[in-house]
C-alpha cells in the first residue's frame, strides 16, 4: 500500500522574538488528509508555528516545506483563519466581499474577479448556510456568523490544507459544534486540517493527531496523550479526563 504523502515538513526549526526563544529545534511531519489538533499553553509558540509553516515568518535555523516546496511558493494553495481580533470588525465591508477576497491569492492583486469567482462565493455561502448574510457588514455579525464568513473566505479557493487559529474562541457551544462538524466533512473529503485550540475536549472526537507545542513539539499521530506527556508539554500539572484529551489546567503557566 502506498504511504500517505507528507504535505508539511518542519525540520529542526528554531525561532525567537528578539532575545526570547519561542521555538527550539522543533520537527513535525503532517500527512495528507490528517486532522491535527495543536494544543499548548499561551506563549508556547502555537501561532508562531503556524506562521512559520505559512512562510509569514522565516526560521532562524532549520527548514520548512509546504506541499513539497518553499512555503512562499505554495501558500496560495492553503487557507488560513487567524485568531479573531477586534481591529477589523468596524471595517465597512460586506460578507460577500470578505469571502471574495479569498480568491485574491490565486487571482493576484491586480486581476479582476470573474463571474465564476462570484458564483463560487455564492456557492460557498450557501454551503455554510449564511447566504442570507451576504450583503451585511462583517462587523454587524455575531461571533459565530463572522467565523463562518471567515471560514468561507478560507475555503472558497478550494485549498489543499486549512489552518485555523482558535476559530471558535468567541462562539457558543452550538456554533462550535456546527463549525467542527463542517470541518470534519471537509476533512473526510480530503482537506488536511490543522487546528489550534484550547478546547481539547470539544474537538477530541474530530481530530486524528495531536501536536503539543511549548517551545518544543510533541507529536502524537494516534491522537492519544498520556498524563506525563501533556504535563511536560504544558509545564505544569494537568488533570486528564477521559481518553487523555479533555483537561483542566490547575496551576498558572
Amino acid at each position: 500500500m502506498e504511504s500517505a504523502r507528507t504535505v508539511i515538513l518542519v525540520d529542526n526549526v528554531s525561532y525567537s522574538y528578539g532575545s526570547e526563544r519561542v521555538l527550539t529545534n522543533v520537527s513535525l511531519s503532517v500527512t495528507q488528509g490528517d486532522f491535527v489538533g495543536i494544543i499548548g499553553p499561551n506563549g508556547g509558540g502555537k501561532t508562531t508555528l503556524l506562521r512559520l509553516i505559512l512562510g509569514v515568518l522565516k526560521p532562524e535555523q532549520g527548514t520548512i516545506t509546504l506541499l513539497g516546496k518553499d512555503p512562499e511558493s505554495t501558500r496560495t494553495q492553503v487557507g488560513y483563519i487567524p485568531q479573531e481580533t477586534s481591529s477589523n470588525k468596524a471595517f465597512p465591508i460586506s460578507v460577500f466581499d470578505v469571502v471574495l477576497m479569498g480568491i485574491m491569492g490565486k487571482r493576484g492583486l491586480f486581476h479582476g474577479y470573474s463571474g465564476h469567482d462570484r458564483e463560487s462565493v455564492i456557492a460557498m455561502l450557501k454551503e455554510l448556510n449564511i447566504h442570507e448574510l451576504k450583503d451585511k457588514s462583517i462587523g454587524d455579525l455575531s461571533g459565530g456568523q463572522r467565523q463562518k464568513a471567515l471560514l468561507a473566505r478560507a475555503l472558497v479557493s478550494q485549498p489543499k490544507i486549512l489552518f485555523l487559529d482558535e476559530p471558535t474562541a468567541s462562539i457558543d457551544t452550538q456554533g462550535q459544534d456546527e463549525i467542527y462538524e463542517y470541518l470534519r466533512e471537509k476533512n473526510k473529503a480530503g482537506t488536511t486540517v490543522l487546528l489550534v485550540t484550547h478546547n481539547v475536549g470539544a474537538v477530541s472526537s474530530y481530530i486524528k493527531s495531536i501536536a503539543c507545542v511549548n517551545k518544543d513539539v510533541f507529536f502524537h499521530p494516534d491522537g492519544v496523550l498520556s498524563e506525563a506527556t501533556i504535563n511536560k508539554a504544558y509545564g505544569c500539572p494537568v488533570d486528564i479526563i477521559a481518553h487523555g484529551l479533555p483537561h483542566r489546567v490547575f496551576h498558572h503557566h
